[in-house]
Protein backbone atom coordinates (compact mmCIF):
# COMPACT_ATOMS: atom_id res chain seq x y z
CA UNK A 1 0.00 0.00 0.00
CA UNK A 2 1.29 3.51 -1.16
CA UNK A 3 2.20 5.66 1.60
CA UNK A 4 1.19 9.40 1.90
CA UNK A 5 4.30 10.59 0.82
CA UNK A 6 4.27 7.92 -2.26
CA UNK A 7 0.13 9.46 -2.97
CA UNK A 8 1.72 13.19 -3.21
CA UNK A 9 4.71 11.85 -5.52
CA UNK A 10 2.47 10.02 -7.78
CA UNK A 11 0.43 13.57 -7.96
CA UNK A 12 3.53 14.89 -9.64
CA UNK A 13 3.77 18.08 -7.89
CA UNK A 14 6.32 19.36 -10.50
CA UNK A 15 3.44 20.28 -12.95
CA UNK A 16 1.36 22.15 -11.00
CA UNK A 17 2.96 25.53 -12.14
CA UNK A 18 1.57 24.98 -15.33
CA UNK A 19 -2.09 25.05 -13.62
CA UNK A 20 -1.45 27.77 -11.42
CA UNK A 21 0.42 29.94 -13.95
CA UNK A 22 -2.88 30.20 -16.72
CA UNK A 23 -5.02 31.73 -13.37
CA UNK A 24 -2.48 34.01 -12.73
CA UNK A 25 -2.36 35.75 -15.94
CA UNK A 26 -6.04 35.76 -16.60
CA UNK A 27 -6.21 37.48 -13.14
CA UNK A 28 -3.96 40.15 -14.34
CA UNK A 29 -5.14 40.51 -17.26
CA UNK A 30 -8.81 40.92 -16.02
CA UNK A 31 -6.87 43.35 -13.39
CA UNK A 32 -5.76 45.46 -16.27
CA UNK A 33 -9.00 46.30 -17.91
CA UNK A 34 -10.86 47.58 -14.79
CA UNK A 35 -10.23 49.34 -11.69
CA UNK A 36 -9.18 47.64 -8.80
CA UNK A 37 -12.57 48.62 -6.70
CA UNK A 38 -13.64 44.91 -7.20
CA UNK A 39 -10.37 43.59 -6.01
CA UNK A 40 -11.84 41.39 -3.14
CA UNK A 41 -14.17 39.79 -5.25
CA UNK A 42 -11.88 38.91 -8.16
CA UNK A 43 -9.32 37.39 -5.45
CA UNK A 44 -12.64 35.11 -4.43
CA UNK A 45 -12.80 34.15 -7.71
CA UNK A 46 -8.95 33.66 -8.66
CA UNK A 47 -8.78 31.38 -5.45
CA UNK A 48 -11.72 29.19 -6.62
CA UNK A 49 -10.12 29.00 -10.70
CA UNK A 50 -7.15 28.07 -9.25
CA UNK A 51 -8.20 24.94 -7.09
CA UNK A 52 -10.15 24.11 -10.43
CA UNK A 53 -7.13 24.09 -12.08
CA UNK A 54 -5.04 22.51 -9.37
CA UNK A 55 -7.49 19.42 -8.84
CA UNK A 56 -7.89 18.96 -12.93
CA UNK A 57 -3.70 18.76 -13.16
CA UNK A 58 -3.57 16.09 -10.29
CA UNK A 59 -6.59 14.30 -11.43
CA UNK A 60 -5.32 14.12 -15.10
CA UNK A 61 -1.63 12.89 -13.34
CA UNK A 62 -3.32 10.17 -11.39
CA UNK A 63 -5.49 8.91 -14.81
CA UNK A 64 -2.07 9.14 -16.79
CA UNK A 65 -0.65 7.03 -14.03
CA UNK A 66 -3.52 4.51 -13.96
CA UNK A 67 -3.75 4.48 -18.22
CA UNK A 68 -0.20 4.26 -18.57
CA UNK A 69 0.02 1.64 -15.61
CA UNK A 70 -2.77 -1.16 -16.10
CA UNK A 71 -1.08 -0.70 -20.24
CA UNK A 72 2.48 -1.33 -19.28
CA UNK A 73 3.81 1.69 -20.70
CA UNK A 74 5.01 3.00 -17.33
CA UNK A 75 7.15 -0.23 -16.71
CA UNK A 76 10.72 0.97 -17.60
CA UNK A 77 10.92 4.95 -17.20
CA UNK A 78 12.96 7.24 -15.19
CA UNK A 79 11.64 10.64 -13.53
CA UNK A 80 8.31 10.52 -11.59
CA UNK A 81 7.26 7.91 -9.40
CA UNK A 82 4.53 5.84 -10.93
CA UNK A 83 2.18 4.45 -8.28
CA UNK A 84 0.28 1.78 -10.30
CA UNK A 85 3.58 0.23 -12.70
CA UNK A 86 5.72 0.65 -9.54
CA UNK A 87 2.91 -1.90 -7.70
CA UNK A 88 2.86 0.59 -4.61
CA UNK A 89 -0.82 1.03 -5.26
CA UNK A 90 -3.67 -1.29 -6.55
CA UNK A 91 -4.76 0.36 -10.32
CA UNK A 92 -8.27 1.39 -9.32
CA UNK A 93 -7.33 3.10 -6.47
CA UNK A 94 -5.03 5.32 -8.62
CA UNK A 95 -8.33 5.80 -10.84
CA UNK A 96 -10.19 6.53 -7.72
CA UNK A 97 -7.71 8.55 -6.56
CA UNK A 98 -8.08 10.59 -10.15
CA UNK A 99 -12.04 10.62 -10.20
CA UNK A 100 -11.63 12.25 -6.93
CA UNK A 101 -9.72 14.89 -8.07
CA UNK A 102 -11.83 15.44 -11.12
CA UNK A 103 -14.80 15.38 -8.11
CA UNK A 104 -13.16 18.41 -6.41
CA UNK A 105 -12.30 20.61 -9.40
CA UNK A 106 -16.01 19.98 -10.59
CA UNK A 107 -17.61 21.34 -7.36
CA UNK A 108 -15.25 23.89 -6.98
CA UNK A 109 -16.23 24.87 -10.61
CA UNK A 110 -19.67 24.89 -9.65
CA UNK A 111 -19.52 27.05 -6.76
CA UNK A 112 -17.33 29.52 -9.73
CA UNK A 113 -20.52 29.00 -12.20
CA UNK A 114 -23.06 29.82 -9.20
CA UNK A 115 -21.25 32.82 -8.12
CA UNK A 116 -20.67 34.35 -11.87
CA UNK A 117 -24.09 33.07 -13.61
CA UNK A 118 -22.06 31.86 -16.72
CA UNK A 119 -24.16 28.56 -16.51
CA UNK A 120 -22.35 27.33 -20.13
CA UNK A 121 -18.86 27.36 -18.30
CA UNK A 122 -20.15 24.03 -16.46
CA UNK A 123 -19.97 22.32 -20.35
CA UNK A 124 -16.60 23.50 -20.66
CA UNK A 125 -15.47 22.11 -17.31
CA UNK A 126 -16.84 18.38 -18.67
CA UNK A 127 -14.98 18.58 -21.81
CA UNK A 128 -11.92 19.89 -19.99
CA UNK A 129 -12.63 16.83 -17.67
CA UNK A 130 -13.35 14.18 -20.91
CA UNK A 131 -10.05 15.84 -22.70
CA UNK A 132 -8.03 14.66 -19.24
CA UNK A 133 -9.26 11.30 -19.04
CA UNK A 134 -8.70 10.05 -22.78
CA UNK A 135 -5.36 12.11 -22.77
CA UNK A 136 -3.88 8.19 -21.61
CA UNK A 137 -7.76 6.96 -21.28
CA UNK A 138 -9.92 5.38 -23.12
CA UNK A 139 -9.30 2.74 -26.15
CA UNK A 140 -7.98 5.39 -28.66
CA UNK A 141 -6.20 8.13 -25.88
CA UNK A 142 -5.29 10.83 -28.62
CA UNK A 143 -2.17 11.71 -26.19
CA UNK A 144 -0.74 8.40 -27.68
CA UNK A 145 -1.69 9.87 -31.28
CA UNK A 146 0.60 13.43 -31.12
CA UNK A 147 -2.20 15.03 -29.91
CA UNK A 148 -1.22 15.52 -26.48
CA UNK A 149 0.42 19.10 -26.88
CA UNK A 150 -2.63 20.08 -28.44
CA UNK A 151 -4.77 19.16 -25.65
CA UNK A 152 -2.53 20.66 -23.45
CA UNK A 153 -2.69 24.32 -25.45
CA UNK A 154 -6.35 24.26 -25.66
CA UNK A 155 -7.30 23.57 -22.07
CA UNK A 156 -3.55 24.67 -19.95
CA UNK A 157 -3.64 27.56 -22.36
CA UNK A 158 -6.69 29.01 -23.89
CA UNK A 159 -9.49 27.62 -22.27
CA UNK A 160 -7.45 28.41 -18.22
CA UNK A 161 -6.52 31.72 -19.09
CA UNK A 162 -9.38 33.09 -20.86
CA UNK A 163 -11.79 31.59 -18.70
CA UNK A 164 -9.58 33.11 -15.30
CA UNK A 165 -10.36 36.73 -17.51
CA UNK A 166 -14.20 35.74 -18.13
CA UNK A 167 -15.14 34.74 -15.05
CA UNK A 168 -14.12 37.83 -13.36
CA UNK A 169 -14.57 40.81 -16.52
CA UNK A 170 -17.69 38.47 -18.25
CA UNK A 171 -15.07 39.29 -21.44
CA UNK A 172 -12.27 38.45 -22.87
CA UNK A 173 -9.05 41.10 -23.99
CA UNK A 174 -6.44 40.96 -26.37
CA UNK A 175 -3.64 40.81 -24.19
CA UNK A 176 -5.42 37.87 -22.25
CA UNK A 177 -5.24 36.10 -25.28
CA UNK A 178 -1.71 36.75 -26.01
CA UNK A 179 -1.22 35.34 -22.29
CA UNK A 180 -2.95 32.52 -22.84
CA UNK A 181 -0.91 31.32 -26.18
CA UNK A 182 2.11 32.35 -23.99
CA UNK A 183 0.75 30.17 -21.21
CA UNK A 184 -0.21 27.41 -23.26
CA UNK A 185 3.43 27.41 -25.19
CA UNK A 186 4.86 26.86 -21.83
CA UNK A 187 2.24 24.23 -20.88
CA UNK A 188 3.34 22.33 -23.95
CA UNK A 189 7.19 22.76 -23.59
CA UNK A 190 6.60 20.76 -20.34
CA UNK A 191 4.71 17.65 -21.39
CA UNK A 192 7.74 18.15 -24.45
CA UNK A 193 10.45 17.72 -22.52
CA UNK A 194 8.70 14.94 -20.44
CA UNK A 195 8.19 12.72 -24.01
CA UNK A 196 11.47 13.89 -24.89
CA UNK A 197 13.06 11.70 -22.30
CA UNK A 198 10.70 8.99 -23.16
CA UNK A 199 10.83 8.73 -26.48
CA UNK A 200 13.25 5.28 -26.23
CA UNK A 201 10.37 3.56 -24.16
CA UNK A 202 7.68 5.21 -25.89
CA UNK A 203 8.52 3.60 -29.01
CA UNK A 204 8.92 0.69 -27.99
CA UNK A 205 5.30 0.47 -26.31
CA UNK A 206 3.58 1.91 -29.57
CA UNK A 207 2.78 5.46 -27.73
CA UNK A 208 3.19 7.38 -30.64
CA UNK A 209 3.63 11.01 -28.99
CA UNK A 210 4.66 13.91 -30.91
CA UNK A 211 8.52 13.66 -29.70
CA UNK A 212 8.32 10.17 -31.30
CA UNK A 213 6.65 11.39 -34.11
CA UNK A 214 9.25 14.31 -35.24
CA UNK A 215 12.13 12.80 -33.63
CA UNK A 216 15.03 13.69 -31.15
CA UNK A 217 16.45 16.74 -33.08
CA UNK A 218 13.14 18.48 -34.27
CA UNK A 219 11.83 17.77 -30.66
CA UNK A 220 14.66 19.55 -28.97
CA UNK A 221 14.22 22.88 -31.39
CA UNK A 222 10.21 22.73 -30.60
CA UNK A 223 10.98 22.42 -27.21
CA UNK A 224 12.88 25.54 -27.24
CA UNK A 225 10.85 27.61 -29.58
CA UNK A 226 7.87 26.63 -27.22
CA UNK A 227 9.84 28.46 -24.30
CA UNK A 228 11.05 31.34 -26.69
CA UNK A 229 8.19 32.77 -28.21
CA UNK A 230 6.07 33.53 -24.59
CA UNK A 231 9.19 36.04 -23.80
CA UNK A 232 8.17 37.75 -27.43
CA UNK A 233 4.56 37.96 -26.82
CA UNK A 234 4.98 39.02 -23.18
CA UNK A 235 7.02 41.93 -25.02
CA UNK A 236 3.44 42.67 -27.38
CA UNK A 237 1.55 43.00 -24.49
CA UNK A 238 3.87 46.04 -23.48
CA UNK A 239 2.61 48.20 -25.64
CA UNK A 240 -0.55 48.39 -23.27
CA UNK A 241 1.05 47.25 -19.86
CA UNK A 242 4.70 48.09 -19.81
CA UNK A 243 5.27 46.15 -16.39
CA UNK A 244 4.70 42.90 -18.54
CA UNK A 245 8.40 43.63 -19.67
CA UNK A 246 9.40 41.96 -16.46
CA UNK A 247 8.82 38.73 -17.65
CA UNK A 248 12.31 39.17 -19.81
CA UNK A 249 13.90 38.20 -16.12
CA UNK A 250 13.18 35.11 -17.60
CA UNK A 251 15.92 35.34 -20.27
CA UNK A 252 18.88 33.60 -18.29
CA UNK A 253 16.98 30.87 -17.27
CA UNK A 254 15.04 30.32 -20.73
CA UNK A 255 18.58 30.50 -21.97
CA UNK A 256 20.33 27.81 -19.86
CA UNK A 257 16.96 25.34 -20.39
CA UNK A 258 17.77 25.89 -24.25
CA UNK A 259 21.31 25.11 -23.94
CA UNK A 260 21.11 21.96 -21.91
CA UNK A 261 18.52 20.60 -24.49
CA UNK A 262 20.02 21.16 -27.29
CA UNK A 263 23.11 19.91 -25.81
CA UNK A 264 21.81 16.40 -25.90
CA UNK A 265 20.95 16.17 -22.10
CA UNK A 266 18.57 12.81 -22.35
CA UNK A 267 17.14 10.48 -19.77
CA UNK A 268 18.02 11.17 -15.97
CA UNK A 269 19.80 14.38 -16.97
CA UNK A 270 16.39 15.67 -18.73
CA UNK A 271 14.53 15.79 -14.91
CA UNK A 272 16.31 18.74 -13.85
CA UNK A 273 15.20 19.96 -17.37
CA UNK A 274 11.23 19.06 -16.64
CA UNK A 275 11.61 20.59 -12.99
CA UNK A 276 13.17 23.55 -14.28
CA UNK A 277 10.79 24.01 -17.21
CA UNK A 278 7.61 23.89 -14.99
CA UNK A 279 9.42 26.72 -12.37
CA UNK A 280 9.43 28.68 -15.80
CA UNK A 281 5.88 28.46 -16.24
CA UNK A 282 5.21 29.58 -12.88
CA UNK A 283 7.50 32.80 -13.10
CA UNK A 284 6.04 33.40 -16.35
CA UNK A 285 2.60 33.55 -14.97
CA UNK A 286 3.37 35.19 -12.25
CA UNK A 287 5.56 38.38 -13.63
CA UNK A 288 3.30 38.33 -16.43
CA UNK A 289 -0.19 38.38 -14.17
CA UNK A 290 1.74 40.86 -12.14
CA UNK A 291 2.94 43.13 -15.32
CA UNK A 292 -0.65 42.81 -16.42
CA UNK A 293 -2.46 44.35 -13.19
CA UNK A 294 0.00 46.91 -12.86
Amino acid sequence: MATPAEWIAGARPRTLPAAAAPVLVGTGAAAQAVSWDQAGTRVVLMLLALGVALALQVGVNYANDYSDGVRGTDLDRVGPLRLTAAGLAPPEHVKYAAFGAFGVGATLGVVLVLMTGHEWLLAVGAVAIAAAWFYTGGRQPYGYRGFGEVGVFVFFGLVAVLGSTYIQLSRITWPAVAGAVGVGLLACALLMVNNLRDIPTDALVGKRTLAVRIGDRRTRQTYVAMITVPLLLAMVCALVAPWTLLVLMLALPVGLLSLAVLAGARGIALVPVLAGTGLLGLGYGMLLGLGLAL
